[in-house]
């Protein structure tokens, strides 16, 4: 009787397991095919779903701005879409087939529109021209699955079954879970992942599941063709091969200068004069520029960027930022401006800026950098160092302007500002560098991008007992021979200070510490050391008028010596 037993218990156990390793036949449709065209972005299901077919295909703004960030941009308040790339500028709106590429006209075949629930579709087709994005649409699931350019795909087959049965794609990594799609032998597939022996796995239609490792076949990996404007003639923002970039500011606050007066300028291959500034917040763009300081300029050898800044105006700076006719105003008048005064480069000098503007800046730059490019113009912006100073540091997006600017200058100056609390050096050298890694490392800043700049500049600091325990500190901007005549007549004996990498001399004068730290050719040599020990692109002074005559032939000759 017990072995009876014993054996019944003995088949309902080998029962059981048969039935549980029975595989699961039944077949599910997966959720996103509530969906008429689901959109699949690396083996997943984007939660959103396109519209129309073939050419007429569209697709969420969301998914676009997913796949490609600051290239696609929305204003709802004009219905305008910007799309930007390193070259290109294209501009619509809603329901409409007229455009602009590069501020030129273009048509559309199809136009943007908005969906019943408000939801915004773009056309495909010039996100495929622009950006290279690659669009496979399953022929009877309708499944939408979006490739970037470059993108590697790892390819496989089903192989060939003998007895002609079919492999399952299925919704889980095991054979109990439902089927999502028969595969007959020889289906393509796209390999996403594995997981518990199971590859993820993607059918032709669309469907995404997962086949056993040993239903399929690892075949090649397919590299998706790269964006169409990578095969044009590149850009080319430096052409003096081996020379590193040696620009000088030329402050012009009311009257250029006279270009006979201003003498050598050893090394020196670009000048930046302050010709342009934003009026107001319509974008309006006003101008100093001077044709005979470009033809000077140029007849020795340098480059003019002409320098254009906000006026260091939050609120005009908002207004004129804040949409695109605006910005696309100011784009075409400083176009119109190096146009006529034959410049070679605009320079950006955007400051006090609000932070709720960080991406209206960017914005400015990615649609500005391919109409300047276009008229063979460098574009270069000047940024603060790191801080969390929100009109001076915050507003300042180093990394995503990079991507669109040439040239980055690192105003590394103004350490200790003219109304500090404290006194201290301007740019002492640990400082300055501290600024540059701090850029190079944490915003991913390309070296060959970034310019340090450094002032030529020193401020006289005056220490002040207050009568109340206290200290009063105030101070006074010197070029750097009124602080050597000072020193001279004073006949004070400079000390270098290795804290700072400069030379620092100190007095008493009517009851008050007077304290210099010094801006001279050992510091100026010094930073120049900076920029080869980076790989920088260059370097940059502010600002010319400030420097001693030595100045200029120490600088060039400590920034293009190699190494």
């Amino acid at each position: 009787m017990v072995l009876l037993f014993l054996f019944f218990a003995s088949a309902a156990a080998v029962f059981f397991w048969f039935y549980l390793q029975r595989p699961n036949m039944s077949h599910e449709t997966p959720e996103y095919m509530s969906e008429p065209h689901p959109i699949m972005i690396d083996g997943k299901w984007s939660e959103k779903a396109a519209l129309g077919e073939g050419e007429g295909l569209l697709i969420p703004l969301e998914v676009a701005q997913q796949l490609l960030g600051d290239g696609v941009r929305y204003e709802s308040g004009t219905e305008s879409i910007i799309l930007t790339t390193a070259t290109r500028v294209l501009h619509f709106k809603t329901g409409t087939l007229d455009a602009t590429l590069n501020s030129k006209p273009f048509e559309l075949s199809f136009a943007a529109k908005k969906s019943e629930d408000g939801a915004l579709y773009l056309p495909f087709a010039p996100l495929k021209q622009l950006f290279g994005i690659q669009a496979d649409i399953g022929k009877t699931s309708g499944i939408v699955t979006l490739h970037m350019p470059g993108q590697a795909l790892q390819k496989a087959q089903v192989p060939d079954n003998a007895k002609g049965g079919e492999t399952q794609l299925r919704s889980g990594p095991g054979r109990s879970y439902p089927i999502v799609e028969d595969l007959p032998s020889g289906a393509a597939l796209t390999i996403w992942g594995e997981e518990e022996g199971w590859y993820k796995a993607q059918s032709a239609e669309g469907n995404i599941g997962y086949v056993s490792k040993k239903s399929a076949v690892l075949t090649s990996i397919d590299q998706m063709p790269s964006a169409a404007e990578e095969d044009e003639e590149p850009f080319v923002a430096w052409k003096l091969t081996g020379k590193r970039i040696n620009l000088t500011w030329e402050a012009v606050y009311t009257a250029n200068p006279d270009t006979s007066a201003i003498g050598d300028l050893t090394g020196v291959n670009v000048v930046s004069p302050t010709w342009f500034e934003l009026q107001n917040g319509s974008g309006q763009i006003g101008s100093k520029a001077d044709a005979g300081y470009s033809a000077w300029a140029r007849s020795k050898g340098m480059q003019v960027w002409g320098l254009v800044s906000n006026g260091f105006d939050p609120e005009r700076t908002h207004k004129a930022l804040a949409g695109y006719d605006t910005r696309l105003k100011m784009i075409r008048q400083l176009l119109a401006y190096a146009k006529t005064f034959h410049l070679q480069g605009i320079n950006i000098d955007f400051e006090s800026v609000k932070t709720e503007d960080k991406d209206n800046l960017v914005q400015f730059v990615r649609e500005m950098t391919p109409l300047l490019h276009e008229q063979g113009l460098v574009v270069s912006i000047d940024v603060t160092p790191k801080s969390n100073s929100e009109l001076w540091s915050l507003f300042l997006d180093h990394k995503r302007l990079a991507e669109s600017v040439d040239y980055m200058i690192v105003m590394a100056y103004d350490e200790h500002w003219a109304s500090s609390p404290e006194s201290g050096s301007v740019a002492s050298l640990p400082w300055t560098e501290n600024s540059l890694v701090r850029i190079l490392q944490e915003d991913g800043v390309p070296k060959d991008k970034l310019v340090l700049g450094m002032p030529l500049y020193t401020r006289i600091w005056t220490e002040k007992p207050n009568g109340s325990g206290g200290v009063d500190v105030s101070s006074k901007t010197l070029g750097m021979d009124s602080v050597q005549k000072l020193i001279k007549e004073k006949k004070l004996t400079p000390r270098l200070s290795e804290d700072t990498g400069q030379h620092y001399v100190e007095f008493q004068e009517d009851g008050a510490t007077k304290k210099i730290w010094i801006e001279d050719e050992t510091s100026i040599r010094k930073r120049a050391e900076l920029v080869k020990k980076y790989g920088l692109a260059g370097a940059a002074t502010w600002r010319r008028g400030f420097e001693s005559s030595n100045i200029w032939a120490a600088l060039d000759e400590t920034l293009q010596s190699h190494p």
